[in-house]
């Protein structure tokens, strides 16, 4: 049955576990490094995971690779932490994006997501504790040549509030992290260094520096904590003051 009180992180569990999807790499390496300093064991599932010690492989385009992955990261007992972090940005303008484009982000940024709190959920259940923490983006609230990308990183932030009103009865919480200009390889291949559009984006920034990947993962690592049961359907933004004036109060 669900429990309307707080419900701390069971001392039952010996391992704090967490998921990270995407974790080999940019943002999703630099939160499972969070992860280990803050004492969890990150489970990292991506494409390259040679360089990750017990990373599983997977391709997380693919529901059906995505569901044998998730399988092998629960052979050890259920999981209680999810990062949603794997993401594709397939850069184009609205007249030019393709359906295959458009397909793409929709089952990476979108259905994996879905897939992995699917799969997580019973145990996080069975525990009265969990953390579900999506990696959405500062371009849900739009962005030039982003159809596809923002159309799935507002829908993950729906989905965010939703699993926020449906879970927190059972002491598992739901956020998202909507990180504006960070910079890893995936933000280097869409935005140049050097381009202009690229300068463009680091003159309208505040804090007048491009974020890093271990910005996101503190942000990550607050909403991971089992200290943080107050604070669900949010999305906090990490974008250097991008979102000023552009975000709802």
């Amino acid at each position: 049955m669900p429990s309307s009180t707080a419900s701390p992180e069971p001392s039952t569990l010996s391992r704090a576990r967490v998921l990270i999807t995407g974790g080999g790499a940019g943002i999703g390496a630099a939160t499972a490094e969070r992860c280990r300093a803050d004492g969890y064991e990150p489970v990292i599932i991506d494409r390259v995971v040679d360089h990750v010690p017990g990373g599983i492989r997977a391709d997380l385009s693919d529901p059906e690779d995505t569901e044998r992955a998730l399988q092998l990261a629960l052979q050890d007992g259920p999981i209680t932490r999810l990062v949603n972090n794997v993401g594709v940005v397939v850069p184009n303008d609205a007249a030019s994006q393709t359906l295959a484009e458009f397909d793409l982000a929709l089952s990476v940024n979108l259905r994996c997501a879905f897939q992995c709190m699917q799969a997580l959920l019973p145990g996080m259940k069975q525990a009265g504790f969990g953390r579900i923490v999506n990696m959405s983006s500062r371009a849900a609230l739009g962005k030039e040549l982003r159809t596809a990308y923002a159309a799935t990183k507002a829908g993950l932030n729906g989905m965010t509030r939703v699993w926020a009103l449906e879970l927190g009865p059972f002491g598992i919480t739901a956020n998202a992290v909507g990180p504006g200009p960070i910079r890893t390889a995936l933000f280097d291949k869409a935005n140049p260094p050097g381009a202009p559009r690229t300068q463009k984006i680091v003159d309208a920034i505040p804090v007048k520096r491009i974020g890093t990947p271990q910005d996101v993962a503190h942000a990550v690592s607050y909403l991971l904590d089992a200290r943080s049961g107050f604070v669900t359907g949010q999305v906090l933004y990490v974008c250097g003051g991008m979102t000023v004036g552009v975000a709802s109060v």
